[in-house]
């Protein structure tokens, strides 16, 4: 299996297993569109696809090709196609490895793309010395390879190179990007989002827009960036998300593809353990297995577990649990039941509504592979219904999403606290929670509201204890509505009852958690329980106040 082989010669030229995605390239030639974008999750194949139209088009890899396309897709389709095989200058880059969350400046970036832009540019050092290049071209040039050109020149180095490459060929150029966007969503996430997207507007926009070098350009990045304008006036762009179509197939496995996979490794049985990991994708009309996964489980002996893990779309769900109101609480709920949520989406993302629109958020989760669309409700009005894809991902919302909300919390921090929680622990409960609290508290920092601590206290126990227990919020029981019931499947265990408070300062702390504690008893809350059978519950008031937590039982 080519695990984290990303380069189409190698595959091809070495024993590995390779699923048959070039009848794309015919795709992309009887394509009309100048520009195309396609959005999917991380570690999807992107790369390698794009790696896959490079060796093809590219007149410098023409010898290196002359037999990586025998016998599949695109040499089937006939020798019209075949003979635009290694006949156009192709500059491919790919902006995957421009974040890195210690970047806490645009300036810190702005200095390792200097870095990357000077090692692309040295590899057409020929290009300098030979083209018909004017004075200007040259000077530039030489500022970026020195690793001396200003942001300005920077943000214009791209169209300079593809005018440069054109010359020196003859032939318009094929432009290739890969992860356009993951300078921009790291720039999002560390605080730094507007200097970022000003740069990116003018190095691709200058590229793309009426410019005489491009044949024909090719884009891939897990969102669309939409109204800072990166793409405004490109009227020549056809955007290709999840959500349409076009290309539904070219990245990720059918099912057909994962069935050929498992009989050839002789575990054809393993089909339905697949299909409740790793599928559950749906791209446009097209049901998609995620392959970086499936060929990790191929790898480890048909082992089950997560594989898809360190990519991108952490912080969103830490945003998901931070900025949360009764309604969002509900979704939140119904997605970790396995149920989906309704929301109006846009396949263009606007990094500054994600706050305070919960459309834009749950699109970002869509895009990003943490959800995907399980049906269409309305097609002319955007209105689609969402859930968690597969039982990788809800893993991955219980552990790889928990482990990276502060240092040294890990899943057994959690295991421990509902230990504690459910045993009727109280003190060692709140020492624990206190703890946790303390690890996280980056992520709440500006949020004291009671919504937030009930959605983080929502999101822990329906993650963790889905398997023996029914996690249920804003429930009507007695005289009110609780804020958070657990109510075991097993009824000879104990149930558990929480009510929340927020304290306006540290010495409250106290008396907000016996006030919630007297909640619980004078509303009656534990009329449920006995309605489901249940006699032993331990009830919790519990209050907060920042970092601080009270808890009384």
């Amino acid at each position: 299996m080519p695990i984290g082989i990303d380069d189409f010669g190698k595959i091809r030229n070495k024993d590995f297993y390779f699923v048959d995605k070039t009848a794309f390239i015919r795709q992309l030639i009887d394509s009309p569109r100048e520009v195309t974008l396609i959005t999917r999750p991380r570690r999807f194949g992107k790369t390698l696809t794009m790696s896959m139209l490079e060796y093809f088009f590219s007149i410098e890899k023409e010898s290196q090709s002359r037999h990586l396309f025998d016998h599949l897709a695109i040499e089937q389709a006939g020798p019209e196609y075949m003979a635009q095989r290694g006949q156009y200058p192709v500059i491919f880059l790919t902006l995957k490895d421009i974040q890195n969350p210690s970047w806490t400046t645009w300036e810190r970036m702005l200095s390792f793309i200097r870095l990357f832009l000077a090692q692309v540019y040295d590899r057409y050092r020929y290009i300098r010395e030979k083209a018909d290049i004017n004075e200007v071209q040259a000077r530039l040039f030489d500022h970026v390879v020195q690793g001396q050109a200003t942001e300005d020149e920077l943000a214009l180095s791209l169209t300079n190179l593809m005018a440069m490459v054109e010359s020196y060929y003859g032939r318009k150029v094929i432009l290739l990007i890969d992860e356009y966007d993951a300078p921009i969503q790291q720039a999002w996430e560390s605080g730094y989002y507007t200097g970022c997207i000003g740069f990116m507007r003018q190095f691709l926009s200058s590229a793309l827009k009426t410019n005489n070098t491009l044949e024909f350009a090719v884009l891939t990045g897990i969102t669309r960036i939409s109204k800072e304008s990166i793409f405004s006036g490109l009227n020549n762009l056809d955007v290709c998300s999840v959500l349409r179509d076009q290309y539904a197939e070219v990245f990720g496995f059918t099912e057909a593809e994962i069935q050929e996979l498992l009989e050839t490794v002789h575990h054809g049985e393993k089909l339905p353990e697949v299909k409740k990991w790793y599928d559950g994708y749906h791209i446009g009309c097209a049901e998609i297995y995620n392959p970086w996964s499936v060929i990790n489980y191929v790898a480890h002996d048909c082992q089950a577990r997560p594989y898809w893990v360190r990519t991108s779309g952490n912080s969103l769900l830490r945003h998901l649990l931070s900025h949360t109101d009764e309604l969002r609480i509900q979704m939140i709920q119904n997605l970790l039941h396995g149920k989906a949520v309704r929301v109006t989406l846009d396949d263009s993302l606007i990094y500054s509504e994600i706050d305070q629109d919960p459309g834009a958020l749950f699109n970002l989760l869509l895009t990003t592979g943490y959800l995907t669309v399980e049906k269409v409700l309305s097609l002319s009005d955007d209105r689609y219904a969402l859930r968690i894809p597969n039982e990788e991902i809800r893993k991955l919302y219980s552990t790889e999403i928990m482990n990276s909300l502060g240092k040294n919390v890990t899943k057994n921090t959690f295991d421990d606290l509902f230990d504690y929680l459910i045993e009727g622990q109280a003190e060692n409960f709140a020492l624990q929670l206190q703890q946790l609290l303390k690890a996280i508290v980056s992520v709440y920092d500006t949020a004291n509201k009671e919504s937030f601590y009930h959605g983080f206290m929502l999101g822990m126990t329906a993650l963790f204890l889905e398997k023996e227990y029914t996690v249920v919020s804003n429930r009507e029981s007695g005289y009110g509505r609780f804020d958070l019931a657990i109510f075991p499947k097993d009824k000879d265990k104990a149930g558990v009852i929480m009510e929340f408070k927020v304290a306006a300062d540290e010495a409250e702390l106290q008396e907000k958690a016996n006030e919630a504690l007297q909640q619980i008893e004078t509303q009656e809350y534990i009329t449920e329980f006995q309605t489901r059978g249940i006699h032993n519950v331990w009830k919790y008031g519990i209050a907060f106040y920042k970092k601080k937590v009270a808890v009384v039982m």
